[in-house]
């Protein structure tokens, strides 16, 4: 069988275009990692963030022949996951208010751990991802791709189709609430 781990992003994309099934599979074995990172960052782990981890991949199929290599492919695998779970969220606000029941979940179930109990790093982490959990998509997404996925303000902006200056706005808004939430808590 023939080796893709080689061959670059856009010949691979050549190759599936053409109807070779194993590139494409070797674009999903790259990037599926940091694509569910993102989804699960944005809905919180669950059927519904594998669901839209999945569903990226399958619009990215859909449109290989309009991807013009403008970005990278995981820039444009990132913007689809980003758009896919701010219209899922969108869809979960219809039903409850994810939100105020995120934070009131979090304040209610989380007891602060002595730091030599082996549950502490974990439910430290529990308490982020509640806090992330609970603001707005336009604010959590800012978050989760300036602040844990590392991407600059400039590429942040340029992935959610937003000016710098309000880039940067959201990520201090998003920053403060989550002082806000986090700070009564840890104390």
């Amino acid at each position: 069988m023939f080796d893709y781990s080689s061959i670059e992003d856009f010949q691979l994309i050549d190759k599936a275009i053409s109807g070779d099934d194993n590139a494409f599979a070797e674009l999903v074995k790259r990037y599926q990692q940091a694509i569910a990172k993102i989804v699960i960052s944005m809905l919180g782990p669950g059927e519904d963030a594998q669901d839209v981890g999945q569903q990226v991949f399958i619009r990215f199929f859909r449109a290989l022949e309009d991807f013009r290599g403008e970005s990278t492919v995981l820039t444009y695998l990132t913007r689809i996951a980003i758009n896919l779970s701010l219209n899922e969220l969108n869809r979960r606000k219809r039903f409850f208010t994810l939100f105020s029941k995120a934070t009131e979940i979090a304040k209610e179930n989380y007891t602060m751990a002595d730091e030599t109990n082996i549950g502490y790093d974990f439910e430290i982490k529990e308490l982020i991802n509640n806090a992330l959990q609970s603001l707005q998509p336009k604010y959590r997404s800012v978050i989760v791709l300036r602040m844990m996925e590392g991407y600059t303000t400039k590429e942040t902006a340029k992935i959610l189709n937003l000016p710098i200056g309000t880039v940067l706005s959201r990520l201090s808004r998003a920053q403060d609430k989550l002082k806000e939430i986090l700070e009564p808590i840890i104390k």
